[in-house]
Parts: structure tokens; sequence; C-alpha cells
């Protein structure tokens, strides 16, 4: 599959991420198979089509004169087999239940060209494990972030039987989809950000089960501090800034052993961005432009937040 020639495209499952995966890709000029069990889902879910584009509009991200053509490229269908015929790029975004999945993969399978892509919208499950479909190396999993017709991300998951060109063509659609694809090296559960939302999870149901803090205070000061910096330097080089030997003290203050990558580092003398290099080369910038720059940025993402007030509950 050339990601710039797909002019085919199904989607299996109406609901909350299955119809902004539809409206993305016939945004791309693709026309989409959306199927579901029933036709009132997949009114509704034309409607939400419809509403999200009107939304996308207002905000300038596409023009309200192509609305139409768009939803006109979303052909909705009880019938699997149907939707899926001609269909270069295949998508599973049902339930997150086994059998379900497993179930939907063998049609897709025999639906479906032998050199069609079927990608599977999980966010945890280890469908390679479960999919029992001819050539199994175009399997791969697509998984994208609510609303899928907003948020850039998009995680590729290959399994171990996955080729790669079906990564680097998987990848490269969701680029030509104007997605953000990050692509795994392999298979883990809850891949990258559902395994960090769980240990997120994990400390404010503590917080709040302890009554230590308020769900207003919880919020605002997540929103008032990581709000502001995650979006510029992430969680990885959020530690170059705080500097690799803190960081290894921290593990040694909890009585843990800091990991290897970090103390090899530290050896070699790259702490972080004031030394020019931690875990990202800042390739021999001083100190103060590396600063400069990552604090304008904190500034413009003030800036912003505040003009939204976006610290007050949605």
């Amino acid at each position: 599959m050339e990601p710039n020639q797909v002019k085919r495209a199904v989607v299996v499952g109406a609901g909350i991420m299955g119809h902004g995966i539809a409206q993305v890709l016939a945004q791309a000029g693709i026309e989409v198979g959306l199927v579901d069990l029933h036709e009132h889902c997949l009114d509704h879910a034309l409607k939400l089509i419809r509403g999200n584009l009107q939304t996308l509009s207002e905000h300038g991200r596409v023009d309200a004169s192509a609305i139409p053509q768009i939803l006109a490229r979303v052909h909705p269908s009880t019938e699997l087999a149907a939707a899926a015929r001609g269909a270069e790029f295949a998508v599973e975004a049902v339930v997150e239940v086994p059998q379900v999945k497993k179930e939907i993969f063998q049609q897709l399978a025999a639906a479906c060209a032998l050199t069609t892509i079927i990608a599977s919208n999980t966010s945890s499950l280890d469908v390679f494990s479960l999919a029992e479909i001819a050539h199994p190396e175009r399997l791969v999993v697509a998984h994208w972030f609510a609303p899928p017709h907003i948020i850039p991300l998009v995680e590729v998951v290959p399994g171990p039987r996955t080729a790669p060109e079906v990564v680097r063509a998987t990848a490269g659609l969701m680029t030509r989809l104007g997605k953000r694809p990050v692509v795994l090296k392999q298979f883990v559960p809850s891949f990258i950000v559902n395994r960090i939302q769980s240990a997120i999870f994990l400390v404010v149901t503590q917080i709040l089960q302890n009554g230590w803090a308020s769900i207003e205070d919880i919020d605002l000061a997540v929103k008032a501090s990581l709000g502001i910096r995650l979006p510029i330097v992430g969680v990885v080089q959020t530690l170059d800034f705080t500097g690799l030997n803190l960081i290894r003290d921290q593990y040694q203050s909890l009585g843990l052993q800091p990991p290897g990558f970090i103390q090899e580092r530290i050896e070699k003398g790259w702490l972080g961005a004031g030394a020019g290099k931690g875990l990202y080369d800042y390739a021999g910038r001083p100190e103060e432009e590396i600063l400069r720059r990552r604090d304008s940025l904190y500034l413009k993402q003030l800036e912003l937040l505040e003009s939204a007030t976006a610290f007050e509950p949605v």
C-alpha cells in the first residue's frame, strides 16, 4: 500500500472512535465504508461527523464549502463484506472485548484483499495473539486518541509478525491524514500514552481516597504546572532539564537503584541540557540559548492557557 494512493478504506465500529476515524479519512479525500450493526448507530455517527466538521470549520480547520463533499465520502453500512470490498486500509474500532475483535478480524480478512492492511484501534489488547487471519503480517495497531478529528497522535504498533512495510505504510498514511504517528519498536500492552496515564490515575485516586486535596486543586495543580511544561518538553526531556544527577539522587533517596541508562550518561558527564547532552543531544548549543528557547515557549503556552481561561474547569 502506497499511502498517497489509498482511495478506499473501511472502518468497523461507528462509536466514539470509529466515526471520528472515518471522518478524518474522508477529510483526506478517501472513500470510507463505515460499518456498524445498527442503523441508528450509523445515523448518530453521521450526525456527530456533521457537527465535528462544523466545529472544525468555525476554527478555520475545514472549509465550510467542503463539508458536503466530505460527508458524501462516508458510506454507512450494516454489511461489513460489502463495505470492505476494494478497501486498501481497514480499521477495527469495536469494543475492547477479545472475542468481538477476534470475530471482526476474521470477517475483515475474509472480505478484504490479501494486500489490505488491517489496523486495530485497540488501546491495550494483544490483538496479535487473538487474531486468526491469513497473512498476519498485514495486521498492525493504529491507536488513535479521542477525539480523533482533533488529537494528532496515533500510536503505530507492530506485532511479532507484522511486516516492516506495513508499519511504514500505516505511519505514512497517518501522516497523509495530518496526524503525528509514533512507531513503537514492539508490542507492549497499553503502548506509550496509556501506560503513562495509568500511573497518573493510580496516584490521583490515591490522593482522592486519602482526602489529601480537593478535586479542583488536583486539576489546577496539574494544569498550572505540567500543563505548561509537558507540551513543550514532554516527559523525557523534562529529565534533562531536571538534571540526570538529580534524577539519580531521587532514586537513591527512595532506596531504589537508578536505571542503567541514567547512570551511564552521568559517568560520561552527560547530565542534561546544562551540560549540552543528556538523554537528548543539544548539539553544542550554550545553556543560555537552550533555556531562552524553552522559556519563550513556556510563556507562549502560558499566555494561550490564560487567554482561554483553561485553568478553570471545562
